[in-house]
């Protein structure tokens, strides 16, 4: 069992997280969502909407949803929709995005248990996907050793993160009914395209 400490970690660090984390101005990762204009896109984990904003000027629709109100606070203040749900229990009616996005979150998703929660996080983002849609997640790639620095920093923290390898990751989603479009493996992060037949 995980020990992790009794307060949220992005609570404490909402105010100054968009300080801490930067993505760069024409991130790719826009280009693998490929929204287009009126679609709804879902962000999940998307805490202070640092995804969102770049999304929008795609024309997409966005909707910022994170466990943490904080977070979703910093979202609010810069405009951006933003609910505050658990990706265990989405707050969302069945197949209503075009888009669902999960970047750097997912191994968060561990209460109240990691085996737990992630089936159930996976199982929740591709009810939430409408047929044909893209599911795209991004996560540390852990099968290769320059992810290992974060790894030990949030054991270290204890926060009780659980990173799964992409071919973990693979086969959680395809046991939940996704189809697997795409792994890109760019060094440090994996970025996982999936769908579901329309």
């Amino acid at each position: 069992m995980t020990m992790r400490l009794p307060f949220d970690h992005f609570d404490l660090i909402a105010r100054f997280y968009d300080r801490l984390i930067r993505r760069q101005e024409d991130d790719p990762l826009l280009t693998v969502v490929a929204a287009e204009p009126g679609q709804l896109v879902l962000d999940v984990g998307g805490g202070t909407g640092r995804i969102a904003r770049s999304l929008l000027a795609t024309g997409a629709r966005v909707i910022v949803c994170d466990a943490s109100l904080p977070m979703a606070r910093q979202a609010w203040a810069k405009g951006l929709p933003a609910v505050v749900g658990d990706a265990s229990h989405l707050p969302f009616a069945g197949g209503c995005a075009e888009r669902v996005l999960v970047v750097d979150a997912f191994h968060h998703f561990v209460q109240p248990s990691p085996k737990v929660a992630q089936p159930a996080a996976a199982h929740e983002l591709l009810r939430a996907l409408n047929p044909g849609g893209r599911l795209v997640i991004e996560e540390p790639d852990v099968s290769r050793a320059w992810a290992w620095p974060i790894v030990l920093m949030e054991k270290l923290l204890l926060m009780g993160s659980r990173f799964l390898s992409p071919l973990r990751l693979v086969a959680l989603f395809e046991a939940s009914g996704a189809q697997t479009v795409r792994v890109t493996r760019n060094g440090f992060s994996a970025q996982l395209v999936f769908t579901l037949s329309a």
